[in-house]
Protein backbone atom coordinates (compact mmCIF):
# COMPACT_ATOMS: atom_id res chain seq x y z
CA UNK A 1 0.00 0.00 0.00
CA UNK A 2 1.22 3.62 -0.78
CA UNK A 3 0.94 5.89 2.13
CA UNK A 4 1.34 9.63 2.33
CA UNK A 5 4.45 8.69 4.46
CA UNK A 6 5.39 6.31 1.73
CA UNK A 7 5.60 9.15 -0.19
CA UNK A 8 7.27 11.09 1.72
CA UNK A 9 10.23 8.91 2.29
CA UNK A 10 10.40 8.68 -1.39
CA UNK A 11 10.50 12.34 -2.04
CA UNK A 12 13.09 12.63 0.89
CA UNK A 13 15.55 9.51 -1.05
CA UNK A 14 14.95 11.48 -4.30
CA UNK A 15 16.33 15.04 -3.26
CA UNK A 16 19.34 13.22 -1.13
CA UNK A 17 20.06 11.36 -4.04
CA UNK A 18 19.79 14.36 -6.40
CA UNK A 19 22.16 16.45 -3.61
CA UNK A 20 24.87 13.63 -4.13
CA UNK A 21 24.68 14.38 -7.87
CA UNK A 22 24.79 17.71 -7.29
CA UNK A 23 28.03 17.22 -4.62
CA UNK A 24 29.62 14.97 -7.70
CA UNK A 25 29.09 17.86 -10.16
CA UNK A 26 30.97 20.09 -7.37
CA UNK A 27 33.34 18.23 -7.21
CA UNK A 28 34.48 19.42 -10.39
CA UNK A 29 33.77 22.94 -10.53
CA UNK A 30 33.60 26.12 -8.46
CA UNK A 31 30.23 28.01 -9.52
CA UNK A 32 27.13 27.09 -12.31
CA UNK A 33 25.73 29.86 -13.89
CA UNK A 34 22.08 29.63 -15.40
CA UNK A 35 19.54 32.21 -15.87
CA UNK A 36 16.98 32.83 -12.85
CA UNK A 37 14.36 32.20 -15.40
CA UNK A 38 13.37 30.61 -18.45
CA UNK A 39 11.46 33.55 -19.90
CA UNK A 40 11.91 37.35 -19.00
CA UNK A 41 9.52 38.80 -16.34
CA UNK A 42 5.90 37.80 -16.86
CA UNK A 43 3.29 40.53 -16.46
CA UNK A 44 1.88 40.03 -13.01
CA UNK A 45 -0.88 37.96 -12.34
CA UNK A 46 0.10 36.14 -15.39
CA UNK A 47 0.87 32.97 -12.82
CA UNK A 48 -2.23 32.62 -10.87
CA UNK A 49 -3.46 30.25 -8.34
CA UNK A 50 -6.57 32.13 -8.03
CA UNK A 51 -7.55 30.31 -11.77
CA UNK A 52 -8.22 27.47 -9.45
CA UNK A 53 -6.76 24.85 -11.65
CA UNK A 54 -3.62 23.61 -9.52
CA UNK A 55 -2.12 21.83 -12.45
CA UNK A 56 -2.00 23.88 -14.38
CA UNK A 57 -0.42 26.72 -12.14
CA UNK A 58 2.65 24.37 -11.20
CA UNK A 59 3.16 23.65 -15.02
CA UNK A 60 3.46 27.18 -15.75
CA UNK A 61 5.16 27.56 -12.60
CA UNK A 62 7.33 24.68 -13.56
CA UNK A 63 8.02 25.85 -16.65
CA UNK A 64 9.18 29.42 -15.53
CA UNK A 65 11.63 28.57 -12.82
CA UNK A 66 13.11 25.48 -14.27
CA UNK A 67 16.56 26.41 -12.80
CA UNK A 68 16.10 27.92 -8.78
CA UNK A 69 13.79 25.03 -7.27
CA UNK A 70 16.45 22.37 -7.23
CA UNK A 71 19.03 24.41 -5.03
CA UNK A 72 16.77 25.02 -2.91
CA UNK A 73 15.64 21.92 -2.25
CA UNK A 74 19.41 20.65 -2.17
CA UNK A 75 20.28 23.70 0.61
CA UNK A 76 23.47 25.07 -1.92
CA UNK A 77 24.46 28.67 -2.09
CA UNK A 78 23.23 30.49 -4.97
CA UNK A 79 22.37 34.15 -5.79
CA UNK A 80 20.45 36.20 -8.46
CA UNK A 81 22.05 38.83 -10.04
CA UNK A 82 20.51 41.55 -12.67
CA UNK A 83 22.99 40.98 -15.58
CA UNK A 84 20.55 42.49 -18.40
CA UNK A 85 17.66 44.41 -18.66
CA UNK A 86 14.45 43.85 -21.66
CA UNK A 87 13.91 46.81 -24.07
CA UNK A 88 10.85 47.51 -21.60
CA UNK A 89 13.68 47.73 -18.54
CA UNK A 90 12.80 44.86 -16.72
CA UNK A 91 15.95 42.87 -14.91
CA UNK A 92 17.10 39.52 -16.46
CA UNK A 93 18.74 37.38 -13.80
CA UNK A 94 21.54 35.22 -14.30
CA UNK A 95 21.67 32.56 -11.17
CA UNK A 96 25.47 31.97 -9.34
CA UNK A 97 25.77 28.38 -7.66
CA UNK A 98 28.46 27.16 -5.67
CA UNK A 99 28.80 23.68 -3.70
CA UNK A 100 27.44 23.26 -0.11
CA UNK A 101 28.23 25.40 2.31
CA UNK A 102 30.74 27.30 -0.04
CA UNK A 103 28.83 31.08 0.53
CA UNK A 104 32.13 32.60 0.46
CA UNK A 105 32.83 31.67 -3.08
CA UNK A 106 29.36 32.57 -4.16
CA UNK A 107 29.76 35.93 -2.03
CA UNK A 108 33.05 36.58 -3.54
CA UNK A 109 32.05 36.42 -7.04
CA UNK A 110 28.58 38.57 -6.24
CA UNK A 111 30.70 40.90 -4.66
CA UNK A 112 33.51 41.44 -7.59
CA UNK A 113 29.59 41.12 -10.08
CA UNK A 114 28.72 44.09 -8.30
CA UNK A 115 31.91 46.44 -8.08
CA UNK A 116 32.11 46.06 -11.70
CA UNK A 117 27.89 47.00 -11.11
CA UNK A 118 26.31 46.89 -14.68
CA UNK A 119 22.67 47.77 -12.79
CA UNK A 120 24.44 50.45 -11.12
CA UNK A 121 23.57 53.29 -13.62
CA UNK A 122 19.95 51.51 -14.60
CA UNK A 123 17.47 53.41 -13.72
CA UNK A 124 14.34 51.84 -13.54
CA UNK A 125 11.30 53.06 -15.99
CA UNK A 126 9.22 55.99 -15.24
CA UNK A 127 5.44 54.71 -14.88
CA UNK A 128 3.51 57.40 -16.90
Amino acid sequence: MYTASTAYAAAIQTVHGIGRKMAAFFARYDLLITPTLAEPPLPLGTIDLGHGDAEAFFARLRDFIPFTPVFNATGQPAASLPLHWTKDGLPVGVQFVARFGDEATLLRVASQIEDAAPWRDRRPPTVA
